[in-house]
């Protein structure tokens, strides 16, 4: 859709209805307002045109909001698909067979996107929907600390996940954003599984097991929050294994209220601490998570 470049002539700017783009620009939303006001040849042009007028408006107000924004120096030479790889590589190989490892991480190596001055114009653009756009454009002003559109104030999160790409901000290499516990890239990557199916990577399926993991639609935020949780209590862990060690750094976890994602109404907190209990304690813990978050339990 966005690709498909249509700019507005001399003749149709004044006719652009420009209440539908500042009521986009201040909630995200378009799709209530039928394209048959915008200037053009047919219903195909009028949308052609309108989604070029939004989509730009869009651009040009996130270029205003932000100004100049300094590119943390780590990230500016980072290796993104190394990094990313050997955040996912214990997660990966802890709830996939070992002939299915590889293309796992070979899809999620890819996955991840930093936000920043350099890439999110263009990631704004190609887009396919206007209001994932707009949500992503709200995440980008909050993570530079610039004003959000409309009252989208509540997006205190580093990132936000589309099929299979994961939108990570800056702030995730800001120490002071971050507690221990937290990893959003693989918070986001973890969302992969239940949003790609398998039969799209090569991956055996059936009626019945058609997604990548079998997750319950519940449980999403749950196995998400526990996922990127497990992968810190295991990084922090170190050489010193043992369950013991695990249940400990699991009891700092869930006794500091801010490390705890109560910010989510989407996840069970009693079932949050009942399957890292499982976890931390089990053999193979990443099996436990996805067993507390499967379908049928």
């Amino acid at each position: 859709m966005a690709k498909q470049r249509r700019k507005p002539r001399a003749d149709e700017i004044e006719r652009i209805p420009r209440e539908q783009v500042h009521f986009y620009l201040r909630t995200g939303v378009h799709e209530d307002h039928p394209y048959g006001e915008w200037p053009g040849r047919d219903f195909f042009d009028q949308a052609q045109l309108g989604n070029e007028v939004l989509r730009t408006a869009l651009i040009e107000e996130v270029r205003h909001r932000a100004g100049v924004v300094k590119v943390p120096e780590i990230l500016q030479e980072l290796d993104v698909q190394a990094f990313t790889r050997n955040k996912i590589d214990p997660m990966v190989r802890g709830l996939f067979p070992k002939k299915e490892q590889e293309a796992m991480l070979q899809l999620l190596q890819r996955s991840v996107i930093f936000l920043t001055p350099r890439n999110i114009e263009d990631l704004l653009l190609d887009m396919a929907f206007h209001h994932s756009a707009w949500t992503l454009a709200n995440l980008y002003l909050l993570s530079v600390h610039a004003r959000p559109l409309g009252d989208e104030d509540a997006l205190g999160i580093l990132g936000m996940s589309e099929a299979t790409t994961c939108y990570v901000t800056m702030r995730y290499f800001d120490p002071e954003e971050r507690t221990p516990f937290e990893d959003f890239v693989v918070h986001e990557c973890a969302h992969v599984f239940h949003n790609w199916k398998r039969e799209h990577c090569g991956l055996p399926f059936t009626r019945r097991k058609e997604w990548l993991l079998q997750i319950a639609f519940v449980r999403r935020e749950t196995f998400a929050y526990a996922c990127e949780a497990f992968s810190r209590i295991l990084a922090l862990e170190g050489s010193r294994k043992s369950p013991a060690r695990r249940r400990a750094l699991l009891d700092e976890h869930l006794a500091a209220s801010r490390n705890f994602p109560g910010s989510s109404e989407r996840v069970d907190h009693d079932e949050y601490r009942t399957i890292l209990r499982e976890a931390v304690s089990a053999q193979n813990g990443w099996k436990r998570i996805l067993r507390g978050c499967a379908e049928h339990r």
